[in-house]
């Protein structure tokens, strides 16, 4: 099964019926609170909202929301945000996002050894693009969360990432470790860690997936091109998830996507106990919508 755009896969959550709860962290923002409130209509998504009440309360009168919304009063984006992962831990929300504050204030709460979301695996962006002139949903990653992963993260960014899709309805989505080589060459090593990657996912240390690599991004994306080079890949021009070098290659492939093709985009992380939208606080009202909605998905 393949899911070539965000509606469609919207589509068919709404058919499982499956509502999760969300909790907000400083939730007083109206981009956040449009966002939300879009998102507690489909009946996918129940919002728990965390932060100034007075503030909040004010945003939903003035958005004309008039449906009843649970809020936590907190007094700053410090208290909001422990109140938030609290809620999670509680089991009274299935998932955080968060709202009018710095990423790091969020994932300081997250990462709290004694009180925080932590499961000792490795916290990764997943990012899924819907562009167009490609036949389905592309996830480059991870361009928001590890800067220089080394060989051991990077497998465990495809796992969490593959994770995501299996959820999805994915049952062996195909991964593109990208170099700008599709030959290995000791003295790149992000074709040897691309290599060794691949052959993990052959021996099965790597599953629920077809890994390849390394493979330069024309070839990944167009089979045409692939063919042309003489690079035979299942990946080539079919690939869903492309796994960056680095954190600069993920979040520059991810702005062009966004910005230079238009691209709807959504972003999450995964790795806590539970998905942790961290949309940036100048992502649009339709960005934090989309992240809601496939969060709720990857619970």
């Amino acid at each position: 099964m393949i899911v070539r755009t965000f509606d469609e896969l919207i589509a068919r959550m709404k058919l499982s019926a499956t509502c999760r709860k969300m909790a907000v962290a400083a939730a007083g923002d109206e981009h956040t609170l449009q966002a939300v409130c879009r998102a507690k209509d489909t009946g996918l998504v129940e919002p728990i909202l965390v932060g100034d009440a007075g503030v909040i309360e004010q945003i939903l009168k003035d958005l004309g929301h008039v449906a009843d919304f649970s809020i936590v009063d907190a007094a700053d984006s410090v208290e909001a945000s422990r109140k938030a992962v609290a809620l999670v831990r509680e089991g009274k929300a299935d998932f955080l996002m968060k709202g009018k504050t710095d990423t790091k204030v969020v994932l300081k709460a997250v990462v709290d050894k004694e009180h925080g979301l932590g499961t000792g695996k490795l916290m990764s962006h997943v990012a899924l693009f819907e562009v167009p002139g490609y036949h389905k949903l592309l996830a480059p990653v991870d361009g928001g969360m590890v800067p220089y992963p080394t060989l051991e993260q990077k497998k465990e960014i495809i796992e969490n990432t593959v994770a995501v899709f299996n959820k999805m309805g994915y049952e062996c989505p195909k991964v593109g470790v990208l170099a700008c080589v599709e030959k290995v060459n000791p003295k790149m090593i992000e074709t040897v860690d691309a290599h060794a990657l691949k052959e993990m996912n052959q021996k099965g240390e790597i599953q629920n997936c077809i890994v390849d690599g390394p493979i330069s991004y024309d070839c990944a994306m167009d089979k045409e091109i692939a063919d042309m080079k003489g690079f035979s890949s299942p990946v080539a021009g079919d690939v869903d998830i492309l796994l960056a070098p680095n954190i600069h290659t993920g979040n520059i492939m991810g702005k062009m996507l966004s910005v230079t093709c238009k691209a709807r985009m959504a972003g999450f992380v995964v790795g806590a106990s539970c998905p942790v939208v961290l949309s940036s606080r100048g992502a649009s009202a339709e960005e934090k919508y989309l992240s809601i909605l496939i969060s709720s998905l990857a619970v």
